[in-house]
């Protein structure tokens, strides 16, 4: 069995935790999200709020990013812990929204409410980043 350190065992608890509280009555699909920045050893949390006009569903994972960048303004993304029911990928939005505060080898891990399944950079999931320099 693969060991974590103790800064991404916290995340994938904070991320578990969180999914606990997704609004979700449509997909019945929790997902929980939890994150650190290169700056900060504080943990960002975040679940996923459906909403009856799918269009304004706001993903775990943006909503983890949200949270840190109203708390602490412009950061990077160190680690983001994503946990699903069966080990899943972020969505493509959420990879772009990730592209704009993550570097390249932000290091993504895939879980379940069980345990940590994997470890990506980002750039496995978006090898051809649209980002701030691209501008």
């Amino acid at each position: 069995m693969k060991t974590f350190s103790p800064l991404i065992e916290a995340l994938w608890k904070s991320a578990c935790e969180v999914r606990q509280h997704a609004h979700a009555p449509y997909s019945n699909y929790q997902v929980g999200a939890a994150l650190v920045t290169t700056a900060s050893d504080k943990i960002f949390s975040g679940c996923n709020v459906e909403n009856a006009s799918y269009g304004a569903t706001i993903c775990a994972e943006r909503n983890a990013v949200l949270s840190a960048v109203a708390s602490l303004g412009t950061v990077e993304i160190a680690d983001l812990v994503l946990v699903t029911r069966e080990p899943a990928p972020p969505c493509g939005m959420c990879l772009q929204v990730l592209s704009e505060f993550a570097g390249s080898e932000t290091r993504i891990y895939l879980a379940t409410p069980e345990k940590i399944f994997h470890k990506h950079a980002l750039t496995d999931f978006l090898p051809i980043q649209f980002s701030p320099s691209s501008l």
